[in-house]
């Protein structure tokens, strides 16, 4: 699902702190296990170290969720920004299979499928992502690749 919002609206948006939005950015969870691979597997898959993850929990993370009316607290969100336009769901996992190239960019192919069963599809997985891959804290992760793209964040 794409959210309709204007590019790069979040500049304009008081509640949302200002921050370095050069390149690809993605807010997820960081207290859930899926979560902590996600990040691991974009930042050994990111050839150009672009991306940036932005804990859910952070104060940039609540508010950019807060700003593209997405519930920071429901254990769907997962919000992928990139060129200033924001993406969840399969749309954000296709778009950055895409962004990081070489085999990932097969992810592309999900979006054959129509976007309420792309939704209904993540839905279940982040529904149950707790029960199947546990909890962890993104941010103590001793993988210092991923420490590297999210260590300019605060999480509270």
């Amino acid at each position: 699902m794409k959210i309709n919002q204007q590019r790069f609206s979040y500049r304009e948006d008081a509640n949302v702190p200002a921050f370095p939005d050069e390149g690809p950015i993605s807010v997820m969870d960081a207290t859930c296990g899926l979560c902590a691979k996600a990040a691991s597997w974009i930042a050994h898959n990111d050839r150009t170290g672009d991306f940036k993850i932005v804990p859910l929990q952070s104060d940039l993370g609540e508010a950019l969720a807060r700003h593209y009316g997405v519930d920071p607290t429901n254990p769907s969100t997962w919000l992928y920004l990139e060129a200033g336009s924001a993406y969840t769901s399969l749309d954000a996992l296709t778009r950055v299979g895409s962004r990081l190239g070489g085999i990932w960019k097969l992810l592309i192919t999900l979006r054959i499928l129509p976007s309420p069963l792309q939704d209904a599809l993540y839905s279940l997985v982040a529904r149950n992502r707790y029960k199947l891959w546990g909890r962890t804290d993104l941010c103590s992760l001793p993988d210092p690749e991923v420490q590297e793209r999210i260590n300019i964040w605060t999480v509270h």
